[in-house]
Parts: C-alpha cells; structure tokens; sequence
C-alpha cells in the first residue's frame, strides 16, 4: 500500500529493541511515507539493548500531533524512560484523540498506560510481563499477534512485526479502521 504523504513518528530512547524501531521505519519508508524518530532531545543518539545507535531527528518539545499521521512505540525498556517525559505520553495521547495511528509492541504499551486513560475500554496485547498494566490501564488484554481496535494496533514481540507493520499500514491507508 502507498503511503506517499503520510508522516509517521518512531519514539525513541535508550535500550530499544532493535527490531522494533528499525523493522517499522525500513518498511514504512518502503511504503513512501515519511518518518521521524522523537525523543527527549534532538540530536541526541540513543543506543538499543545491544547498542545499536539511533538519532533522534525531534524532540518531544516540537513535535505536533496535528503534523504527524500515526506513532510507533517501540519496546525493549525505552518504554519506561519515553513515559517519564509528559510531552512524550500528550503527543501520544494527542494522536490518539484525533484518530491517528498509535501502534505499540512489546513493552511499548506502558507508554499508553501512561497516556491519560487511552486504553481503557480498549483491546490491546503487548509483552506478557506488562500485561497488568496494561489491564490495569482498563485494557481488555488478548494474547495475539496483533490486536486492532480502531486506531489502537498492539503487538507482543519482535516474532509478531511482520502482523504489526502489515495492520498499522492498513490503518495508515484507511482499510483497517
């Protein structure tokens, strides 16, 4: 599917999982949209579990919900570190609220578990160790490659990215709603 003029944010922060930041980029890019990757400050280099850099392109400062078309929240334990910043969980929340994509995986849903109530009501899957929050968070938590539930695409782990980039793109492209 074509995604020519989609703008796509990657939140990132240090100890991603490789995987989940890069395979989404590579294959959105593929698809001809563009992508940015935001974190708490711009410029700033973030290495993954394994120490593989990123650059951070924005910062939560200056990122727009209004100028972007989906999120990704990646996992590994940057989850933990992007919801400390409030900016980082309104930008979040921000899209969420205008119906824009908002895919998570892995330990990604502890971001929205801290982005003002977005998942109660809500199916969602991640990482099996954060189930509770997610639960907690007023999620109906399903163990499943991925969960779609409207704008919401969720993911357990790096196996499931194939399912995950395939249902955020039919989300992006409108088939998927």
């Amino acid at each position: 599917m074509d995604l020519s003029g989609k703008k796509i944010a990657i939140l990132v922060d240090n100890v991603y999982q490789e995987m989940e930041v890069w395979y989404p980029l590579f294959r959105f890019q593929e698809a001809g949209a563009t992508v940015v990757t935001i974190g708490a400050k711009a410029g700033e280099i973030y290495t993954s579990k394994l120490g593989y850099p990123v650059k951070c392109q924005m910062s939560y400062d200056d990122a727009k919900a209004n100028e972007f078309d989906g999120v990704v929240v990646p996992g590994g334990y940057a989850p933990d570190h992007i919801r400390r910043h409030p900016k980082a969980n309104q930008f979040v929340r921000d899209m969420d609220t205008q119906g824009k994509l908002v895919a998570a995986i892995c330990h990604g849903p502890w971001v929205l578990c801290s982005a003002g109530g977005m998942l109660k009501g809500r199916k969602a899957t991640s990482f099996f160790a954060i189930k509770d929050d997610v639960v907690n968070a007023g999620a109906h938590w399903v163990d499943a490659e991925v969960v779609v539930d409207n704008n919401l695409v969720t993911s357990r782990k790096p196996e499931d990215l194939p399912a995950f980039c395939k249902s955020a793109i039919q989300v992006l492209a409108g088939v998927l709603v």
